[in-house]
């Protein structure tokens, strides 16, 4: 039977690749690159086959969708940040088999997905590139993208979604990591004053809610947060609706979930948002999906 054997919430602020770069800026995002090149260290530790991101740089305006195309390679420059993140390369090799029992098991669970992996055109976005990138990940692990960023879906889909992940895997025979690819608050500033955000959040009550999230995570106290979820994410204009997030507490059994969040990089502010790595024990997930989705 196949298992999750790591998950986090992870950043993939594009200033990490300022960071490697030579100049005044080098060195800024030490801490936020450290993190995800520890949570790298922990996927070869644990063998993972295949890592999954949700990526709320990934819009979709109608169903679910999934890029799990065979070859996943190229160089990449954002629409929405060129001058920070411009002309990565990246080389990585998806996992077309499982990222369609994935889409099945979903669509039957009730939540419409697609898998996409005859598609040579899709793009990959970099809520998925970026912490790739930093983790250190090679064409050894398979990779697969969902999108993260819903246009008009509900978070209890997206539980649906990450309960599916789960319930695939356990099928698949494989060990996979899951990675929720998103900020805390997403407030961005106006763009006459976004050029001295690089290090500040764009409200203080963001970031202390922010950091009020962090310690329910710390402290296990997930049903809580679980509760205030939904408002959290529209008043602090959590990415992407926060949809990964939901995917990530419902592969990990949602408010059954007893788990106490590990900060791998402390919380800090980039642009305005509010950015962290955690991860989250797996060995406390709830029962198998196949317990609440008979098959």
């Amino acid at each position: 039977m196949g298992e999750v054997v790591l998950a986090a919430k992870v950043t993939h602020v594009p200033s990490m690749f300022i960071s490697e770069q030579e100049g005044p800026l080098n060195g800024i995002r030490k801490e936020a690159i450290e993190g995800l090149k520890r949570i790298g260290d922990l996927c070869r530790e644990r063998e993972v086959d295949t890592i999954v991101v949700a990526d709320t740089h990934w819009l979709v305006n109608a169903g679910y969708h999934i890029n799990a195309k065979p070859d996943m390679s190229g160089l990449f420059t954002s629409t929405e940040f060129p001058h920070f993140l411009n002309n990565m390369e990246y080389n990585y090799v998806g996992d077309p088999e499982l990222g369609q029992l994935i889409a099945d098991t979903a669509t039957k669970n009730g939540v419409t997905t697609l898998c996409h992996h005859e598609v040579d055109t899709l793009e990959v976005q970099y809520g998925t590139l970026v912490p790739l990138r930093y983790m250190g990940i090679g064409t050894d692990i398979k990779i697969i993208s969902v999108a993260g960023w819903m246009y008009d879906a509900e978070l209890e889909e997206s539980k649906i979604v990450g309960e599916s992940i789960l319930e695939a895997v356990r099928k698949s025979g494989k060990k996979v990591a899951f990675l929720a690819s998103g900020s805390l608050s997403h407030r961005i500033p106006p763009n006459k004053d976004v050029g001295d955000y690089l290090f500040k959040i764009s409200r203080p009550l963001n970031q202390q809610t922010d950091l009020m999230v962090l310690d329910m995570w710390k402290q296990g106290r997930i049903k809580d947060f679980l509760e205030i979820m939904p408002k959290y994410a529209e008043d602090c204009a959590g990415e992407g609706g926060m949809h990964d997030t939901a995917m990530l507490f419902g592969l990990l059994g949602w408010d059954k979930y007893e788990g106490q969040g590990e900060m791998m990089t402390e919380y800090f502010p980039s642009s305005g948002t509010g950015q962290c790595n955690v991860l989250f024990p797996v060995s406390t997930n709830a029962k198998s999906q196949q317990d609440v989705h008979p098959v």
